[in-house]
């Protein structure tokens, strides 16, 4: 086993495709793609790719750390209580456990990922 992954920002497999589920929808029909590439420490550390269409979501960390590198598109990401961000391609960005807010995808958004 390697332990130096390179992750496939256009991955040629099958992504596993989801929708958010209706307590998480806020507005919009948005669609997911995830690419997982990697996992590591007995599942507990995921890495891939994942792409979202416009809309607009709750999103909670619950215990999940999620480092993000945005590889195209632009989301707006805005704490609970707190002022929105805007990320694009080349930002990334760190969402801790605990970590609730909304997910307001402008333009299709691909991302790296590694959630621990």
């Amino acid at each position: 086993m390697s332990l130096l992954k390179t992750i496939d920002p256009t991955p040629s497999f099958a992504p596993r495709e989801a929708v958010p589920t209706p307590e998480r929808l806020i507005a919009g029909t948005p669609s997911f793609k995830t690419w997982a590439q990697d996992a590591a420490r007995n599942e507990t550390i995921h890495t891939g790719v994942w792409e979202a269409t416009p809309g607009l979501t709750h999103s909670i960390k619950g215990e999940t750390f999620e480092f993000c590198h945005i590889l195209s598109g632009l989301v707006e990401i805005t704490p609970e209580g707190g002022e929105p961000v805007t990320y694009k391609a080349g930002d990334s960005f760190v969402m801790k456990p605990g970590f609730v807010g909304t997910w307001k995808t402008i333009e299709t958004v691909r991302k790296i990922y590694v959630t621990a």
